[in-house]
């Protein structure tokens, strides 16, 4: 999984919010593809289009790093070790 300026671009398409949002999801999903965890567990390697995909799922009214932590936390109940990958911290709704 490429996570550039490019992934952060597909992040603004889909969902907006500012900058500093877009980084800190974006600087998550490598740190999940990394850790290769993600593709032990479902038997696919995470790509930009299954991120995008797996946000679109949660509901609209979350912000970006809201979407980001729905998702990890979807994750963590079927399969656990994703808490690690949750954003812990950040200002406001963008």
């Amino acid at each position: 999984m490429k996570i550039d300026q490019r992934f952060e671009s597909r992040l603004d398409e889909a969902f907006g919010g500012n900058a500093g949002t877009r980084r800190v999801v974006a600087r998550q999903a490598r740190d999940l593809a990394d850790s290769g965890q993600f593709e032990a567990d479902m038997g696919r390697e995470l790509t930009v289009s299954v991120v995008v995909e797996n946000l679109r799922d949660a509901p609209e009214s979350l912000a970006l790093p809201e979407k980001w932590n729905w998702w990890m936390g979807a994750l963590e109940l079927a399969y656990g070790g994703y808490d690690r990958f949750r954003v812990l911290r950040w200002a406001g709704k963008q």
